[in-house]
């Protein structure tokens, strides 16, 4: 089968690769009908995640057609549709049975990137993501494993197109944990860092659930001026100033009820933080999480689904004290959103497929991923067929 592999920082290639095969009893073998470019796959595009072998399959973001299954597997069929989501969650492990699926402790033998030598219990595996994350293949690919199908992958009605619920597998649940998990209630204020696709699905979860003020900081323009006119948001600029003085301002000094930092590690940073990033220092840039920190009022809480990794220069623990706000992070607990996110999808509450802006086959997949690392052509999000 073709699939999109790695082989380096800056080069990935649609290369001809083993079929996959049944290994497990609650295996299937889906026939991928569409998959994503997610932006946490530029992470490793750009060498930045470590335990990157090369010929690894990328791709996280994916659905399809069940077309073989194992004896074990007792929710799905042959001809199933279904998305599958990025967390592979056994169901059954001290996590799972609190539905914190993400941090399942049977499907990753690694640790992740935790430093602390003590944390001797991993998260769960993820598809197409370093072998920190347990080095599943990824669904960038005509055919995929999916392990632990009895606990995850959801079925599709027929009234539903794929590009409908692709992203039940990822951004769309990303973005509304993210949401829930600042607290902001109907009728409050939230602002949003990163107008890439997670922060664009986390300003679509914050108008379905009412929220009333939404700012939106990026330093891309088309971006912002995308979530302004299909999520009415306050826009800011990175490049127009400090956008924390800007929030706090437009909130009479006291800053919004809840921020998302959708940024992440590789958030542009201070020259002192390039130079440590540099010398190994620094894992991870805190100028994103300064700003949250800053814009969020007293009693508030930051919600980060952005991925970090290691060190963070100036994190300003003092102010949190000060202030007295919250941080909720972490990878998503996808199985725990889909039903849902997808009962909404269906009642037309959400439209996540309104970010797409390009179309390509996999073939060209390695033509995408440069086009949306440089923001070519006004790129937010690329969706690839077989």
């Amino acid at each position: 089968m073709k699939a999109l592999t790695y082989h380096g920082a800056m080069d990935v290639r649609v290369d001809n690769v083993p079929d996959p095969v049944l290994q497990r009893d609650d295996d299937i073998l889906l026939k991928v009908t569409a998959t994503a470019i997610c932006g946490s796959d530029l992470h490793m595009y750009r060498g930045k995640i470590p335990a990157m072998h090369s010929g690894d399959i990328l791709g996280h973001e994916f659905m399809g057609e069940v077309v073989d299954v194992g004896k074990g597997v007792t929710t799905l069929a042959r001809g199933d549709r279904v998305v599958v989501p990025f967390v592979i969650a056994c169901g059954s492990c001290f996590f799972c049975d609190m539905q914190l699926f993400s941090a399942c402790e049977t499907t990753n033998p690694d640790r992740g990137t935790i430093m602390n030598k003590k944390s001797l219990r991993s998260g769960a595996a993820l598809f197409g993501f370093s072998h920190m994350y347990g080095g599943i293949p990824g669904g960038q690919a005509e055919y995929v494993r999916v392990p632990k199908a009895n606990v995850g992958p959801i079925k599709i009605p027929h009234n539903l197109a794929d590009e409908q619920v692709l992203f039940l597998s990822d951004i769309l649940p990303t973005g509304y944990q993210a949401v829930l998990n600042t607290g902001v209630q109907r009728g409050g204020s939230l602002a949003i860092f990163g107008a890439g696709p997670v922060g664009l699905m986390a300003a679509a979860a914050a108008r379905m659930l009412g929220i009333e003020r939404i700012f939106m900081v990026d330093h891309n323009q088309y971006r912002l001026d995308f979530a302004v006119q299909t999520y009415g948001v306050v826009p800011f600029n990175f490049d127009d100033g400090d956008a924390a003085d800007f929030i706090l301002q437009a909130m009479d000094g006291r800053g919004v009820d809840g921020v998302v930092d959708a940024v992440g590690f590789e958030a542009k940073g201070s020259k002192l933080e390039t130079i440590l990033t540099d010398l190994k220092l620094e894992g991870s840039s805190g100028k994103a999480l300064r700003q949250c920190i800053a814009a969020v009022r007293r009693g508030g809480m930051v919600s980060v689904p952005g991925v970090y990794a290691g060190f963070i220069h100036g994190f300003l623990f003092g102010d949190v004290f000060e202030k007295g706000i919250g941080f909720k992070a972490g990878q998503t607990h996808v199985q725990q959103h889909m039903p849902t996110l997808l009962e909404a999808i269906d009642a037309g509450k959400l439209h996540p497929n309104a970010i797409i802006s390009h179309r390509m086959k996999l073939r060209d997949a390695a033509a995408g991923y440069s086009m949306f690392d440089k923001k070519e052509d006004d790129c937010r999000k690329v969706v690839l067929t077989p």
